[in-house]
């Protein structure tokens, strides 16, 4: 029996077109603080992303999930949830969004798999902030973001 060949998922197209618009802090999970409690991403912030639903088109190999996004910012040392650069990271995403002329996007995925072609991207909600956050973390949240894509034929 042969190994099935690697497809383009969701969540590694999602993280490939966040890593474009907020650089390489993006993953599906928040890391850990370390030992000592410090937090590598405190300067400037993280995103996490789920994928929380969307229909695959029934007549071409079109995706269109709909992903869950949080923002997340910390201040080391201190009690008081630093909003602002959470919400600068909303922003920033939502921006991207009315970027038109950079979307469509060919974006890179892990080795061994086929690149993808985000054609669309857009927000179903605005971000909003989500308070009481046990650790002290600010965080902002975005309902939906919806990308549009297909894997690049190879």
């Amino acid at each position: 029996m042969s190994t099935p060949p690697l497809r383009a998922t969701h969540e590694l197209v999602a993280t490939a077109w966040l890593k474009t618009v907020v650089g390489d802090r993006v993953a599906t999970t928040l890391p850990k603080p370390g030992a000592d409690g410090s937090v590598g991403w405190a300067d400037g912030g993280f995103v996490t992303l789920v994928v929380a639903g969307g229909t695959p088109n029934l007549y071409v190999p079109l995706r269109e999930p709909a992903i869950g996004i949080d923002c997340w910012a910390a201040n080391p040392g201190s009690q008081k949830p630093p909003w602002n650069r959470a919400a600068v990271l909303a922003e920033a995403i939502q921006a991207a969004c009315y970027d038109h002329p950079a979307i469509p996007k060919v974006v890179a995925l892990p080795t061994g798999y086929p690149a993808a072609r985000v054609l669309s991207a857009y927000t179903t909600g605005e971000p909003r902030r989500v308070p009481d956050d046990p650790s002290s973390y600010a965080r902002y949240s975005i309902p939906g973001l919806v990308l549009a894509w297909t894997e690049v034929p190879s």
